[in-house]
């Protein structure tokens, strides 16, 4: 099979050649575009034509703006339409698709069709090679155990998530397999998306991990399982969130949550609705964040212990954690702070990245206290464990505080806490 990104490669070639130059196009330019360098006008014509659009639509000033939002769209929700899901989003690992993001209208049309389509009968199995259970077993012992290594560990197995991925998509697309079992590899297929979306979230590889959720959120369709598919738009809205896109992130928790039944899937979704509503900044949003407060801290009281695996971890040092980040972004300080530090001292050791994401909480607390000393300590134990782990968007956590410490006297440990340039923290979920 044709390597994608020789292909591209070979396409930006082939449209120099018409025009009778010869570009120094190879793999590491297209990969230093994609880190953020900018083509020259030659090189963007040339992009566009190897991506099969005209030239004409080529606005070398706009770039990357002028390039269509995604290379095929999303594909349209359906029972047809799980596998091809899967695909994308393995081409979108490699490919010129890195290019490209999803828009929040678009994200927030798929909730919607999400929230009103009933689930339809499976795809018909193909008639390949029969798949035997123990082989499904397999594949779903050895995925549980790859997630649950500790989180140190887990930097490690992105290979071994992809080729797990890879299998089960070639198993649900050539093999022949009974209903049940389908049934079982679609659900295997929506986690095993889940967690590479994670993965790739972590490494700031936006794209990429909204097509595996997408493909995680249609398996889990086919399958029928719509907690699981609330907690797939769960993610998609916090990676929304995260990019301060919040009325992308409030319209699909809202989708989310029309379908969502167990208490813990919803105690998840409605704290991150109140971080998105506060995360705005509009203090008229109070009481609808209070409400979601509210509701989530009820639904963590119904909760037992038959759970979702995908947020069996919800527990009340999240409901504390996140409630008071939300009250921090609505200017409670105080009963934030208070709120940030309990939660913390609930959380289990095992949770290690969930525990510098609350560290960072903390520090941005002190900030906010006017408490330099202490906020570079949280700070600075935040970074070291993100490094520890792998998780440069952890670091990202710390990076973000920065400019909130302008304002006050910094200690040199503080100042000195990372290595990237600072960027506002307004509005960012973490």
């Amino acid at each position: 099979m044709t390597d994608p990104m020789e292909e591209f490669v070979s396409g930006i070639r082939d449209a120099a050649a018409r025009r009778g130059l010869r570009p120094g196009t190879d793999e590491a330019r297209v990969r230093k575009w994609q880190r953020g360098i900018k083509p020259n006008k030659e090189s963007q014509i040339y992009i566009a034509e190897a991506l099969g659009w005209p030239a004409d639509i080529v606005r070398a000033d706009d770039w990357p703006n002028w390039l269509p939002l995604t290379a095929d769209g999303v594909v349209p929700l359906g029972p047809h339409n799980s596998v091809p899901a899967l695909r994308e989003a393995m081409r979108t690992a490699m490919d010129r698709r890195t290019f490209f993001t999803i828009s929040g209208a678009t994200l927030s049309a798929l909730a919607a069709d999400w929230a009103a389509d009933p689930t339809s009968a499976l795809a018909q199995a193909r008639d390949g090679k029969p798949i035997g259970e123990d082989f499904v077993a397999f594949l779903e012992n050895t995925t549980q155990q790859l997630a649950s290594h500790a989180t140190e560990q887990r930097q490690h197995t992105a290979t071994l998530l992809d080729a797990h991925l890879s299998t089960v998509t070639e198993l649900l697309e050539h093999g022949r397999y009974a209903p049940a079992l389908g049934l079982r590899l679609h659900t295997l297929a929506a986690s095993l998306s889940q967690t590479v979306a994670w993965h790739r979230f972590d490494l700031d590889r936006h794209t990429h991990a909204s097509q595996n959720w997408i493909a995680g959120l249609y398996n889990a369709h086919a399958a029928g399982d719509h907690d699981m598919g609330a907690g797939l738009l769960g993610d998609l809205a916090y990676q929304a969130a995260w990019r301060t896109d919040h009325t992308t992130a409030a319209n699909i928790l809202n989708y989310a949550l029309t379908r969502a039944q167990n208490p813990a899937a919803r105690c998840l979704l409605q704290l991150r609705l109140a971080r998105t509503l506060a995360a705005q900044g509009d203090r008229s949003e109070r009481r609808a964040v209070l409400r979601a407060l509210a509701a989530a801290e009820k639904h963590l009281g119904d909760a037992g212990a038959d759970r979702p695996a995908w947020c069996a971890w919800v527990s009340e040092a999240d409901l504390a954690v996140d409630s008071g980040q939300a009250l921090l972004d609505l200017g409670d300080i105080g009963c934030a702070h208070r709120l940030i530090t309990e939660g913390e001292g609930l959380l289990p050791p095992a949770r290690d990245k969930t525990r510098g994401v609350f560290l960072a909480y903390r520090a941005a607390s002190y900030l906010d206290l006017k408490e330099p000393e202490p906020a570079a300590a949280a700070a600075t134990e935040s970074l070291l464990l993100a490094r520890r782990i792998g998780a440069p968007r952890c670091v990202q956590l710390v990076d973000d505080l920065l400019p909130a410490s302008s304002t006050t006297r910094t200690p040199r440990a503080f100042r000195n806490s990372s290595s990237l340039l600072p960027h506002s923290r307004k509005g960012r979920i973490r």
